[in-house]
């Protein structure tokens, strides 16, 4: 008799939880995965109006993805700014091995 009892109930009980779980899993995207499906769906619908399949789809969509994170550009520190510049002067004087860690250093130590 017990077991006719206990049966209906262990039955409402996970039917219950079972319920409860779906509710939990149905949560609304935090606003980084909302922007993310957003990015998504506007990369897919541009490779679908360029029709492009295989691997030209895949190399679009990995640059379009790419392309839509970056449009705050970071600014750079007054020392990463220096090292660009002297990096950039390095290179177009053609510079090499030691003569380019020597160029660097001076221009590294030089106060902007």
């Amino acid at each position: 008799m017990r077991l006719i009892t206990a049966l209906p109930l262990l039955a409402g009980l996970l039917l219950s939880t079972n319920l409860m779980a779906a509710d939990t899993a149905a949560k609304t995207p935090s606003p980084a995965q909302a922007a993310q499906q957003k990015r998504m769906t506007d990369c897919n619908q541009q490779a679908t109006t360029q029709s492009l399949k295989g691997s030209d789809r895949t190399t679009f969509m990995s640059t379009c993805l790419k392309a839509e994170g970056h449009h705050t550009e970071k600014t750079l520190t007054p020392q990463q700014q220096k090292m660009k510049d002297c990096n950039a002067d390095a290179a177009k004087k053609s510079l090499k091995g030691d003569e380019r860690k020597t160029f660097m250093s001076s221009c590294l130590k030089k106060t902007a």
